[in-house]
């Protein structure tokens, strides 16, 4: 592990948002909302007001009446994430995306040519300015996670370093939810024994917070609140899953239209996969529920497919079993994800016993749409649905 602060990790602020500011004058420096029945992005003049990513429209403009709500523009955040990659890889060949908005960059070897990696940093965010038009956050520190946690505290549109001798000074005093992993159930059970900053964990054996945790989550935790993280940036890094979700609002939903809304999102997995040339072994149902807990259900199958008929019916065999929690909770979200994923060059073949089994109408199907658009064929029970967006995404 490098032992100067040399990794960026470079964060576009409210990316959906500032791209509709960059490109409206009018919204800029006001509340702006992405998205109508579900709140996609919000500027920071809306998070101010309270408003929150994944939130209703309504509540959001409950809490922010003077909002203004646009449609989303996926090509035009799919063309502002690519401006912004190809500034990132003009700065240095060590580039790590973790999403459309984010990478790490390692810069620690261009000193010479380059100056110090804050200097790197500053420049960086002056060429996302000037030639995207966008604000970008960047954290400078020795490690990928405290590089994170740094540009998540100096947003929005700021560069904050963390010295290698001021590390645990600048961490221990922070919320335990800055600590990657700790998301709302965590944070609870952390609270709830008094646990409330970096510096807490910190001072528990790693033997205890097992004990409260797990062991996995335990000696995670234990790890970050030392700041050791010896991940190298990984160039070129493939995708482990692959997966697709759609926020369905708060109204009741029908088995039917659940149904369908599955399908849809499995056929749009696994087209990508395909496209990717990627298959997968273990298919995983995410739900989220009215009062925003979530569950998932998960299978693996006994070989590597990319078959949209194969994935459809496990992934509905686990909508089956999830269906009382659903009936008893509520459903407000359903997401569909294929991991243990391999390259198809890997992929054991097996004797096309089962005729349904085999891929000649998955490759006509892509053909199709390839050709004539993802909307120029699809299943019947999808006519005259809203099928959600296509959110743009790293290549896979």
């Amino acid at each position: 592990m490098s032992q100067i602060a040399s990794i960026l990790h470079a964060d576009l602020d409210a990316f959906y948002a500032s791209v509709e500011q960059r490109d409206d004058p009018r919204l800029r420096g006001r509340p702006v909302i992405v998205g109508a029945g579900v709140v996609l992005a919000c500027s920071y003049e809306a998070k101010a007001l309270g408003v929150r990513t994944a939130m209703s429209g309504g509540q959001a403009m409950r809490r922010c009446p003077q909002a203004i709500v646009v449609q989303p523009r996926m090509s035009a955040y799919s063309e502002a994430s690519k401006a912004v990659f190809k500034v990132f890889e003009d700065t240095t060949p060590l580039v790590e995306g973790l999403s459309i908005d984010e990478a790490f960059l390692d810069v620690g070897g261009l000193r010479r040519i380059s100056g110090t990696p804050v200097d790197i940093a500053r420049r960086l965010r002056a060429d996302v300015l000037a030639k995207v038009g966008l604000p970008i956050t960047v954290g400078v520190a020795r490690t990928k996670f405290l590089a994170k946690v740094a540009s998540g505290v100096a947003k929005p549109d700021g560069l904050l370093e963390v010295p290698p001798d001021q590390e645990l000074a600048f961490l221990h005093p922070l919320a335990v939810e800055r600590l990657w992993g700790v998301g709302e159930v965590t944070a609870e059970k952390l609270r709830s024994r008094g646990i409330s900053k970096v510096g807490d964990v910190a001072m528990l054996p790693e033997a205890a917070l097992i004990a409260m945790l797990g062991r996995a989550s335990g000696r995670h935790l234990h790890a970050l609140a030392h700041n050791r993280d010896p991940r190298p940036i990984e160039v070129g890094k493939r995708r482990r899953s692959i997966g697709s979700q759609r926020a369905l609002g708060r109204s009741p939903k029908s088995a039917e239209t659940l149904d369908a809304i599955l399908a849809g999102l499995v056929d749009r997995v696994t087209r990508r996969m395909r496209s990717a040339g990627r298959s997968g072994r273990t298919v995983t149902l995410r739900l989220r529920f009215d009062d925003f807990t979530r569950a998932t259900r998960s299978h693996t199958l006994p070989q590597a497919t990319d078959h949209t008929r194969t994935l459809l019916v496990t992934a509905r065999a686990l909508l089956a079993e999830a269906t009382p929690l659903i009936e008893k909770q509520g459903v407000t979200l359903v997401g569909i994800a294929v991991g243990n994923l391999e390259n198809e060059a890997a992929q054991q073949l097996a004797l096309p016993f089962d005729k349904a089994s085999n891929d000649e109408l998955d490759s006509a199907l892509d053909h199709v749409k390839d050709r004539f658009g993802t909307n120029a064929i699809t299943r019947g029970i999808l006519l005259g649905r809203d099928q959600g967006l296509t959110v743009p995404m790293l290549p896979d």
